[in-house]
C-alpha cells in the first residue's frame, strides 16, 4: 500500500462534520504520489523541479501509473504543475481501483464523503494499515489530512517529515489546495452577483 491509498481510506473515514471536496483530495493524492515515487527513488526534487530517475517496476498500479506519467525530457515539471495535471480526478481513479480490488463495497447506509455512490471501506489490511498509520499520527499522512481539512494542525512539539523534498512537495500541496478554495470562493461571489442581477427590478 502506499500513502495516496492510505490518504483515500482515510478520507473516505473522515467524520460527516469534516467532508473532503473531490478536488482537494485528488490535489492531495498526487503530492502523496510524488511522496512515493521519492522515497522509491523514481525521482528526486532539484528545488521545485521534478526530475525522473531510472524508470522501474512498481507493486502498486496507480503507482506505477504517476510514474509513467513523468515528464522525462526538459523542460522538467515543476512540482505544482504535476499536482494540477496528475490531480485531475484522480480521486474518482482511486476510488475505481478501490472497487475492482474489493477494498469498496455497496453500502447498506451511509455515502461516500463525496459523490452519491452508496459504498463502503470493507475492512481489509490495507484499512488497518492505513488506520495504523492514522492512529499514530504518521507525519506525513497528518500533513496531507491537515491540507484536505480532515483534521487540524499538529500541535507545536509534533515531529515533521523528515527531507526537504517532502517538505516541499506538502507545501506545494496546501499551496494548491488553498488556490482551489480561492477559485471556488471567485465563482460563488460571481454567481450570486449575476443571480442578483437578473432578480433586480
Amino acid at each position: 500500500m502506499t500513502t495516496a491509498q492510505d490518504l483515500f481510506i482515510v478520507a473516505l473515514e473522515a467524520p460527516p462534520e469534516r467532508p473532503v471536496g473531490q478536488g482537494d483530495l485528488s490535489l492531495a493524492l498526487a503530492g502523496a504520489e510524488l511522496i512515493d515515487l521519492i522515497a522509491a527513488e523514481a525521482v528526486t526534487l532539484d528545488d521545485d523541479l521534478i526530475l525522473p530517475g531510472p524508470q522501474q517496476a512498481l507493486d502498486d498500479r496507480l503507482l506505477g501509473a504517476a510514474a509513467s506519467a513523468l515528464g522525462r525530457q526538459e523542460p522538467y515539471e515543476r512540482v505544482d504543475d504535476w499536482l494540477w495535471r496528475r490531480g485531475r480526478d484522480l480521486s474518482a481513479a482511486y476510488q475505481r481501483v478501490f472497487e475492482e480490488d474489493g477494498l469498496l463495497s455497496p453500502a447498506r447506509r451511509g455515502y461516500l464523503p463525496f459523490g452519491a455512490e452508496h459504498l463502503e471501506l470493507v475492512d481489509s489490511p490495507a484499512r488497518q494499515r492505513a488506520r495504523r498509520r492514522w492512529e499514530e499520527d504518521e507525519p506525513v499522512l497528518r500533513a496531507l489530512a491537515v491540507a484536505v481539512g480532515i483534521r487540524r494542525g499538529p500541535s507545536q512539539d509534533a515531529p515533521g517529515p523528515d527531507g526537504e523534498a517532502v517538505t516541499a512537495v506538502l507545501a506545494a500541496v496546501n499551496d494548491a489546495v488553498m488556490e482551489l478554495e480561492a477559485v471556488r470562493q471567485r465563482r460563488s461571489i460571481e454567481n450570486a452577483a449575476f443571480a442578483n442581477v437578473w432578480r433586480a427590478p
